[in-house]
């Protein structure tokens, strides 16, 4: 048997050894565009951050990263369209509502959201600013606190609307405190805060990027913030746990998700590159600009995060008796 034909039957014995991998296996990726839904509108917080990560992951990745706004039903919509993306190409960003919240409060939902997503990345936790309308005059939130127990069910205050950050913040003060507090649900977060500048609110649980404008020109005063630690933007502000509420955390989070059915070698792929986009000085500003904590690592720790956001809303939901339905 000549030296070539040896060689031939030894590739093919070898060949036969090695179990065929599959098709998706074979080629690198990403092999073609990735798109990442966004379950709201353009032009908001969740957009914003995703156009501005897409942009970076598409240098990492080597292929272009489109941002799709497909908003609707508190971010169920397009979270629905994330969960039965089989393109292997399509991820998104998840949030409290549609990840968490919404589950909770809608007695029908088109996704099973702990069973649908494969957990990528937790990219932001955006806390919120316990914000005072200009005609109140507590000086902290104890003031504040003590007021409600004095007067239970006079205290106002406005939220972007149901079941949302703002509202669930103002429940988790109240149920924290044992007092009773009115909520007021608007159309949108910048009707309520229209609402406190006039002085028709009490006060308002408000993102970073929402309130910091009025906060830095004095026209509404932060009590503290919901964060477990104080913010670089407004180091003078405390948290609400210096200021007396035991435990007391709220964030309005961002984060990547994948179908289920995605590869975990692609999920390892993607944490990897919005890890290496989040150390970008261009970002951090972003975030951090508006109050915002980076927050980064494993898709593990992400996963394990919502399970603890939907162990503590649980509670609280509950005792409020909010419903969607």
């Amino acid at each position: 048997m000549n030296t070539a034909r040896r060689t031939l039957l030894a590739c093919a014995a070898l060949a036969a050894l090695v179990p065929s991998l599959p098709a998706h296996a074979q080629e690198a990726w990403p092999s073609k565009t990735v798109k990442l839904i966004v379950p709201y509108a353009a032009g908001g917080f969740a957009d914003t951050r995703a156009r501005k990560i897409a942009d970076a992951l598409g240098k990492v990745l080597g292929q272009p990263v489109i941002v799709d706004n497909r908003g609707g039903a508190g971010g169920v919509t397009g979270t629905d369209l994330i969960a039965k993306a089989a393109d292997g190409h399509t991820f998104g960003f998840g949030s409290p509502a549609p990840l968490v919240t919404n589950p909770m409060l809608m007695k029908k939902m088109p996704y099973d959201a702990q069973t649908a997503f494969k957990p990528i990345i937790l990219i932001e936790e955006a806390p919120l600013f316990l914000t005072i309308a200009p005609n109140q005059s507590f000086k902290n939130v104890k003031e504040l606190v003590d007021h409600a127990r004095a007067n239970p069910g006079k205290l106002t205050y406005g939220s972007s609307g149901v079941g949302g950050a703002h509202h669930l913040s103002g429940e988790l003060l109240a149920f924290d405190t044992g007092t009773k507090m009115v909520h007021v649900p608007y159309k949108g977060g910048s009707l309520a805060a229209t609402d406190l500048l006039g002085g028709h609110l009490a006060f308002m649980f408000e993102m970073g990027y929402a309130a910091l404008p009025s906060i830095q020109a004095g026209k509404i005063k932060a009590l503290a913030v919901s964060s477990k630690q104080r913010v670089k933007v407004l180091p003078d502000v405390p948290t609400l746990q210096e200021a007396g509420i035991k435990g007391f955390e709220s964030y309005n989070w961002l984060g990547m998700i994948a179908p289920a059915s995605t590869p975990d070698a692609v999920v390892a792929r993607l944490n990897s590159a919005v890890n290496e986009a989040l150390k970008q000085p261009d970002i951090r500003q972003m975030i951090e600009g508006t109050g915002g904590i980076v927050a980064g690592g494993t898709p593990e720790a992400y996963g394990q995060f919502i399970s603890q956001e939907r162990a503590k809303w649980a509670p609280v939901i509950k005792k409020a008796n909010i419903s969607l339905d």
